[in-house]
């Protein structure tokens, strides 16, 4: 199984969606998405990166299996919430430590 930063995919990676409906279909769920689909979400954005920084993503996105697009995601959130490197090591150790 592929590495993968969401520490739900373990436990969801298994689940069968072939019947699952669209959220459109659902109407509860249509209506919390146009309630609160303003505030969460992504947007698409046009943004130049060094070569340089753009092959270090990829890289490690390739070691771990994941999206280059995600890491960076993270590490802009990260930034933007003032976590600093120390922050993000110690939760990684913490989170680990717990794993054993």
């Amino acid at each position: 199984m592929p590495n993968n930063s969401d520490p739900d995919y373990a436990r969801l990676a298994d689940l069968d969606f072939t019947d699952a409906l669209p959220v459109a279909k659902v109407p509860a769920l249509a209506r919390l998405q146009a309630e609160h689909g303003a505030r969460v979400g992504k947007s698409r954005i046009t943004m130049r990166v060094d070569n340089a920084t753009l092959a270090a993503f990829k890289a490690r996105a390739e070691l771990t299996g994941g999206s280059y697009q995600t890491l960076m995601n993270e590490a802009l959130a990260q930034f933007a919430q003032g976590q600093t490197l120390a922050d993000v090591v110690r939760k990684t150790i913490r989170q680990e430590l717990g794993r054993v």
